[in-house]
């Protein structure tokens, strides 16, 4: 099987982006990946120089919640257009809702990471301002909902949540994001220590409710979640954020791959205190490396980790301190968290689970689309 993928080399879709190829090429899947945004740096992209089987066309075309990418999108829509004639592949899997109808005789599949609608919905409490550009984005994404063969969602949530914003689908289904465990380590010793991803200014993320309180045990917060190459000169991002006389928080910059890993491995408390999570894929990193969740009390996290995870009640900087204080009181109740989101997370959030999931959708659309012929 042949897949088209496009993907986002903006956001921390790019982390998903690289499970998904990686997954289906293992598979002996043909893969052939173009990006759109930024042209990523080398080291971003040395994961693909073993995958045989990877064609990658990178571009900078704008993403369709840029302001501009009104501008780009005949042209990138062009661009895929001719891609496709020439490598003639059997599926498209779309991380954009703007090529969900693109004019073209192959299977659509579009992924939906999030949307600026729900995402103004979650973390301001109401629709965004209606201006000429909000109302192309909308039609925009209805437009590439209905032309899709198949709309995915990283959640039951998020397919609820699109189809209230914007427009059902002719085929839906939920496939929760995955990562290879291989990549963390769930079994190294511990520090006293709560990790969060997210930058401060960040209101969906909203990682500055740990800046709000007293904790008993050190808080360090990464200024984001896409990983950064290898500086070449060695430089020390760490700041101390004073949140009282006796307690600080540590912000730390972007991070290497290595050095976010080595966190969640040593961190006991991982704090998901996302108000808008519909990929999720932090706290799932923290789960895979054995750390106990205290998550936001939102729909998507409930629906993810049930009933291994301790929830604090919603945007609530006093209901997380209380949460981290409990969780540092009783280390056996701390250590039956993190054992609880590690089972989860290999029983249900494996790339492994999740590539077997695509390709069942892939072949499925494929043979309807061959019995059509």
């Amino acid at each position: 099987m042949h897949v088209l993928v496009t993907a986002d080399t903006l956001s921390g879709a790019w982390t998903y982006a690289r499970e998904l190829v990686t997954g289906l090429v293992t598979r002996g899947a043909r893969v052939t990946l173009v990006t759109f945004g930024e042209i990523p740096l080398p080291d971003q992209t040395v994961w693909m120089d073993n995958l045989h089987g990877l064609d990658y066309r990178p571009t900078a075309f704008r993403l369709e919640w840029m302001q501009e990418a009104e501008q780009d999108l005949p042209d990138s829509s062009n661009f895929l257009i001719d891609l496709v004639r020439e490598v003639q592949p059997d599926v498209l899997h779309l991380n954009q809702f703007c090529y969900g109808n693109l004019p073209v005789e192959v299977p659509r599949v579009v992924m939906a990471h999030g949307d600026l609608i729900s995402w103004t919905q979650a973390v301001h409490g109401h629709g965004p301002r209606p201006t000429r550009w909000l109302k192309w984005y909308r039609d925009t994404v209805i437009r590439g909902i209905a032309g899709a063969d198949a709309l995915v969602a990283p959640s039951a949530w998020m397919l609820d949540t699109l189809r209230s914003c914007y427009t059902r689908s002719r085929r839906d289904v939920v496939i929760y994001p995955g990562r290879n465990p291989i990549f963390f380590n769930p079994y190294i010793s511990k520090d006293d220590s709560v990790l969060a991803v997210g930058r401060l200014i960040d209101a969906g993320r909203q990682v500055f409710l740990l800046t709000q309180n007293v904790h008993p045990l050190s808080v360090c917060i990464v200024g984001s979640e896409q990983t950064v190459p290898v500086p070449r000169i060695p430089i020390r991002a760490d700041v101390k954020v004073a949140t009282t006389d006796q307690s600080s928080v540590a912000i730390r910059g972007p991070q290497t791959e290595a050095q976010l890993r080595a966190l969640y491995g040593r961190a006991v408390i991982y704090a998901a205190t996302s108000r808008y999570e519909p990929l999720g894929l932090p706290p799932l990193e923290a789960a895979l490396s054995r750390c106990a969740i205290v998550a936001n009390d939102i729909p998507s996290f409930r629906e993810i980790w049930g009933d291994t995870a301790l929830y604090f009640e919603t945007n609530d900087a006093d209901s997380l301190a209380d949460a981290i204080r409990r969780l540092n009181a009783d280390r056996q109740m701390c250590r039956a968290y993190a054992n609880l989101a590690y089972a989860r997370a290999r029983d249900r959030f494996t790339t492994k689970r999740m590539i077997d999931d695509y390709l069942e959708l892939y072949r499925g659309l494929s043979s309807i689309d061959s019995a059509a012929a």
